[in-house]
């Protein structure tokens, strides 16, 4: 399936300028001066998980675009149209995958999981997704929703909104589609591991919500939750942040709450294979049953507790010989910059590896499990202060693969097995979710599999 990464679909305002895509995301003229944002500039400090993090790319109708209206009068200092910039990007919500999976992360997050209601089976998910995606498809255009309005975020413009829809295992029984299910929806394995909260965990639907404004990304969240009226209840809910796109002086990788520059590893759409890792192929192994996650992909969602007052208590040395990467910045053991090869066959003075046999980001390579590998796109969570007085925080963990079972699974079991990072983090919450293509124009996510 040829995937027209490189001219995105996107939604253009009448006070649009031409720009390069290729290489800037939004220029500015004001006073006869550029002001140009460069896309790493605007997206280069996402959070990240693990030994890596989010690839700075988008495909289908995931790519952000930004129009800045001249106002005509005055002139604007470069901070403030930063700003202004990034209220005004546009997400696409029709295209070839669904927004929110190689869109840049943004600065606030919300992930739900909804559970149809007692009776609701497949006309009535039908009807719900229907509601779903007109409203995703306003809000993501800085419109209000079509009724009954919240008002939140009157004065906002879309600043980067994405709105993602996923079916859990259980949808299929609940519709009545169990013979539509693919095969690589199958419940993840056990981990030795997890702490796993069933009730914070899977769900027959789940939402993503992603936005540069924490305004608009809950002005979606109650939007949705609104729309979904008898049809189907909240599961559970998980909110995150990021850093701000454009808070650091210069681009740079963010920093997880441990304090590691993370996002390094992941794999790249610039890359001949990333569609391949990343989103269902159009003709594949798999009955045509199956034929509607053509141009989908998978996420697996796991709320990971970072266990930071243990971590703090290490010194830099024992932190960095667990992760296997220098905190200050990012660079391998072996030496090198952020974006050097680790040298796993070095050997140091004392005849060890230089970069631990159980370090995380040793394990967690591609090529230590057979070329396995996911788009990780988190964000930070920080749920206040427990009865034992250490913080409830840590990773909203969701990656992307084409297939969980050769991209989640494989790493994850080898983690399990002798990670480091391991004796830091605690997994409590889980889900894996089957996420459709983008609808086409007219269409509403999911039609493809509940009208088919």
């Amino acid at each position: 399936m040829a995937h027209r990464r490189d001219r995105p679909h996107l939604r253009h305002r009448p006070d649009d300028r031409p720009e390069d895509r290729e290489d800037r995301l939004t220029r500015v003229t004001q006073s006869n001066t550029d002001i140009e944002i460069s896309r790493r500039r605007l997206l280069g400090t996402v959070g990240a998980a693990g030994a890596a993090g989010l690839a700075l790319g988008a495909a289908g109708g995931a790519l952000a675009h930004s129009a800045l209206a001249d106002s005509g009068s005055g002139s604007a200092s470069g901070a403030g149209a930063r700003l202004s910039a990034l209220g005004t990007t546009e997400v696409a919500f029709h295209g070839d995958h669904q927004a929110g999976i190689t869109t840049p992360l943004q600065a606030k997050g919300h992930l739900v999981a909804f559970d149809l209601a007692a009776g609701a089976g497949r006309t009535q998910a039908a009807a719900l997704l229907r509601r779903w995606s007109e409203t995703a498809r306003r809000l993501m255009a800085g419109e209000t929703a079509s009724t009954d309005d919240t008002g939140i975020a009157l004065d906002a413009g879309p600043s980067s909104l994405t709105v993602t829809f996923g079916f859990g295992h259980s949808f299929f029984e609940r519709t009545g589609l169990t013979a539509r299910r693919p095969a690589a929806l199958d419940p993840l394995p056990d981990f030795s591991s997890d702490r796993l909260d069933a009730q914070r965990s899977n769900g027959d639907l789940w939402v993503q919500i992603g936005a540069d404004d924490g305004l608009v990304a809950f002005h979606a969240l109650r939007a949705l939750q609104k729309d979904a009226g008898d049809a189907a209840r909240v599961r559970w809910q998980m909110n995150g942040f990021n850093r701000s796109p454009g808070a650091t002086a210069s681009p740079m990788t963010a920093r997880n709450l441990m304090g590691q520059i993370d996002g390094t590893g992941n794999p790249k759409p610039s890359e001949p294979d990333f569609d391949k890792r990343i989103f269902v192929p159009a003709a594949g192994p798999g009955p045509a049953e199956h034929a509607w996650m053509a141009g989908g992909s998978y996420a697996v969602v796991r709320r990971i507790r970072m266990l930071l007052d243990d971590w703090d208590k290490q010194s830099l040395a024992q932190q960095e010989q667990v992760i296997g990467r220098t905190k200050a910045t990012g660079a391998p053991l072996t030496g090198g910059g952020e974006t050097t090869e680790m040298a796993l066959d070095k050997i140091g003075a004392d005849g060890k590896p230089v970069i631990p046999s159980n370090a995380h980001a040793r394990i967690s390579a591609p090529e230590q499990n057979g070329g396995a590998a996911m788009l990780r796109r988190p964000f930070s969570f920080h749920d206040g202060i427990g009865a034992d007085g250490t913080p409830d925080a840590g990773l909203l963990f969701v990656c992307w693969q084409a297939d969980p079972l050769r991209g989640f699974v494989p790493v994850q079991r080898k983690l399990d097995r002798g990670d480091a990072l391991s004796a830091f983090i605690r997994h409590e919450a889980s889900g894996l979710y089957a996420v459709p293509p983008g609808p086409r124009t007219g269409e509403y996510v999911g039609q493809r599999l509940l009208e088919g």
